[in-house]
């Protein structure tokens, strides 16, 4: 059976899967040992060597090609398997695969979907690959607040018709068949075809492609009409506004095989008139247009968008808020989003789980899918089956959704056959670093998401392989949820109850005074007793306190989820000094069911969360944002918040570009100097943040401590960004495009913890029969189910 017929076959399975399974920057200044500890003694920070086996030593100067010789017999290892991973740009995937070749590098982590290159890749005999299907294509319009841009040039696409018209004027099986080489399938709705969603709603579903089956001669008819009604006028078959060319800029990606689908969405254009500029760049250069600049200074029409959902789906319900709201991302784009109200509604009420029953919901996601092609910011391109290569001997856990660059278990993980420790090269974008990193709200896009989920610690982790949360932090889970609603349950760490009525207690936290910077609870803010729907109390590990630690060796204390908790809130209060107006919109999402968190036991740890939202698989309502896990330090953001109050840096793109300052960056670049002062200041002021409820949790000599150990992690490292996960950063080079991390000497977990999910469980069917048949006779055929030929 050839490689492309299996790869369909396992697509059709897994579809159905879900419902069964239901060289530059500061450097550090002496030998760092990492075979060492941090530790806290008679009130004094101490650095202990260890004696171990082997020893990885990294001198002051670092080298990107340098290989660190690897252990060569397997021992007790704790964390990660390697010493050293380094990640590097591509722009040239057939350049990779060359690289993957000659052992330039050991993994490709972008999932490939270009038909040529996959041949390539499965017909190498030194190389593996691991196959995904998450991996999906658009266009996206630039979503301008009039017809016109700032410049006075016609925008088309500010009309929804003539966006909506878009779907019928492209060839969808045509992108399928011809573009993707069989490697992919129509899309039309924003819901991946592997997913669980999409078994629940194929009647909508195929209704929505049958009325949007492409027919050019209705999407011209539309167009014309809007075009005449926006102004513009056709002249010799060409059309124009106010005497002009009405010209297109699309902004094409030309490092994939979107180059090919903005051709095509091009020459589409030019055949009925229009005048179109294609503005080739690769995913660094594209970024500041796309994504950061203000739509209505019309730097592009549209954009080949694509998107990868990390994690096996199991409820599209949030989808809608995400693409088609400004709760989606804090970028201008998402700002300028102007959905129906009818429909922004129902998009939150899906985000929230707001329904009763599955046949309510199966209501309001056949009106979201009508509406979500009634309004096509995006138009919606192909589903690809893609895959990801890397070198023979490499091993890692890779989502069956998410593929490689999604795993959110890649870090713990990865592994050369053999060996424990050495180095290994990873390529996970095209070149430079697209994004500024910081623990608020400046990490986006999946590129930058990989070396980040290689940093960083979890309450939970999704199961690569079926979507479901999996403990990581949590040591167990009680959910209730009130009687009658749609909720399951899978594993046992997690226990499902249903009652007749959930209670929020009075003391619980429920909303935040931004002047006063103290929580306010249930019973002060209302007048009755309030109730919730759901209410999951989360139990973790009983050791955690006393074994996790941040890469600068602090302890990881209940201040740290204190303050997530509080950022939940504070930055959409008008009071805050860190109020940023593109964080509104989410936090309006959030807080329309949020009804309270409330911190049961300190030590060890018990938080309860109570809210209007649940997810229908109860391991699903034990996540990161309900469990409060945090994903950086309070004192490595507290120099990030100084800063922001005194008008020197912002943590989103948004404010920035409405401040006119430097977004944070943690890893590099102008921030780098600014939260070094401000460092400087928290230190010798004592500062604790929000210290009226924070310094409830945070003694003074633990704030001394921690300023003097983010210092000192400085001085060796350049950079703020410390994280508790597998692998620290050691240093970030934004415009080689490289990122080096090392093994984390903290990190607790065996190696071996996780070393069960380097394998996906996938059958594979096989079908036995007959060639072919006369009419009329009958046909035996055997159909085997196979997992590793048993």
């Amino acid at each position: 059976m050839s490689t492309q017929k299996k790869l369909a076959i396992l697509a059709m399975i897994l579809m159905i899967a879900p419902l069964i399974l239901t060289g530059c920057g500061p450097q550090p200044e002496s030998e760092i040992i990492y075979e060492t500890v941090i530790v806290e003694k008679e009130g004094e920070t101490v650095v202990e060597t260890v004696v171990v086996e082997k020893k990885v030593v990294v001198t002051e100067t670092v080298e990107f090609e340098k290989e660190v010789e690897a252990t060569p017999e397997m021992v007790a290892r704790l964390g990660g398997w390697f010493d050293t991973v380094i990640f590097v740009g591509e722009p040239s995937t057939d350049m990779a695969i060359t690289r993957l070749e000659v052992g330039d590098i050991d993994v490709y982590a972008p999932m490939v979907s270009e038909p040529d290159v996959a041949r390539r890749i499965f017909e190498s005999e030194g190389l593996a690959y691991e196959t995904a299907y998450g991996g999906y294509d658009e266009i996206t319009f630039m979503a301008s607040s009039s017809p016109e841009f700032n410049d006075g040039r016609l925008n088309p696409f500010y009309s929804d018709k003539i966006r909506e018209a878009m779907n019928w004027l492209i060839d969808r099986d045509y992108i399928a068949q011809e573009i993707a080489g069989g490697l992919a399938v129509p899309r039309y709705v924003p819901v991946n075809y592997a997913s669980k969603d999409s078994a629940l709603l194929a009647d909508s579903i195929a209704a929505i492609s049958l009325k949007y089956a492409h027919d050019p001669a209705r999407a011209i008819e539309v167009i014309g009409a809007e075009m005449e009604v926006l102004g513009a006028e056709m002249v010799d078959g060409s059309w124009t506004y106010k005497g002009e060319p009405v010209e297109i800029i699309a902004l094409i990606r030309n490092d994939d095989e979107r180059q090919d689908l903005g051709d095509y969405v091009s020459l589409l254009l030019e055949d009925i008139g229009f005048t179109v500029q294609r503005d080739y760049k690769s995913g660094s250069e594209a970024g500041p247009c796309w994504l950061r600049a203000d739509p209505d200074e019309g730097c592009a029409h549209l954009y080949t968008g694509a998107w990868n959902t990390q994690v096996v789906s199991r409820d599209a319900g949030s989808n809608f808020s995400f693409f088609y709201t400004p709760d989606g991302l804090p970028f201008p784009p998402w700002q300028a989003y102007t959905p129906a109200p009818e429909f922004y509604e129902i998009a939150t009420r899906l985000t929230n789980n707001d329904f009763t029953t599955m046949q309510e919901r199966a209501e309001l996601m056949a009106a979201a899918l009508d509406y979500a092609l009634q309004d096509s910011q995006r138009v919606w391109l192909k589903d690809d089956v893609s895959i990801s290569p890397h070198a023979a001997d490499i091993s890692l856990a890779s989502d069956l959704s998410g593929s490689v660059i999604g795993s959110w278990l890649w870090a713990p993980t990865i592994r050369r056959a053999g060996q424990v420790g050495g180095s290994v090269t990873i390529v996970a974008g095209t070149g430079e670093l697209p994004t500024p990193w910081n623990p608020v709200a400046g990490v986006g896009g999946i590129l930058y998401g990989m070396p980040v989920l290689g940093t960083i610690d979890h309450a939970s982790v999704p199961d690569p392989y079926t979507g479901l949360a999996l403990p990581m932090r949590l040591q167990s889970a009680e959910v209730y949820v009130q009687e009658g609603l749609p909720v399951d349950v899978t594993m046992d760490w997690v226990n499902l109850e249903f009652v007749p009525e959930i209670v929020v207690p009075d003391d619980a936290w429920v909303d935040w005074d931004a002047e006063s910077q103290v929580f306010i609870t249930a019973g002060e803010r209302f007048t009755e007793t309030q109730t919730a729907l759901s209410k999951t109390v989360m139990v973790y590990e009983q050791d955690m306190f006393d074994k996790m630690k941040w890469h600068d060796g602090s302890p990881v204390t209940i201040g740290d989820f204190v303050l997530r908790m509080i950022l939940a809130f504070d930055r959409a209060k008008e009071a805050s000094p860190y109020f940023d107006e593109s964080f509104v919109p989410s936090y309006a999402t959030f807080i329309d069911a949020f009804k309270g968190w409330k911190i049961i036991s300190e030590d060890p740890l018990v938080i309860e969360y109570y809210s209007d939202a649940y997810a229908l698989d109860a391991e699903n309502n034990a996540l990161d944002a309900q469990a409060a896990y945090p994903q950086g330090a309070w004192h490595s953001i507290a120099p990030g918040l100084r800063a922001e109050a005194n008008g020197e840096l912002a943590f989103s793109d948004f404010k920035a570009s409405e401040l006119e300052v430097e977004w944070t960056s943690f890893i590099a670049g102008p921030s780098l100097e600014i939260l070094k002062a401000k460092l400087d200041e928290s230190q010798a002021e004592g500062v604790i943040p929000y210290a009226p409820t924070l310094g409830q949790y945070v003694t003074a000599q633990e704030a001394a401590t921690r300023y003097d150990n983010l210092q000192e992690w400085y001085r060796r490292h350049g950079h703020f960004w410390i994280g508790s996960g597998p692998y620290f950063l050691q240093g970030a080079f934004p415009v080689e495009g490289t990122m080096i991390m090392q093994h984390n000497p903290f990190y607790p977990d065996p190696a071996t913890r996780w070393d069960q999910f380097t394998e996906p469980p996938l059958p594979e069917l096989v079908v036995d029969g007959p060639g072919s048949v006369a009419i009329g006779e009958e046909a035996v055929f055997d159909i085997f189910v196979t997992f590793k030929d048993m």
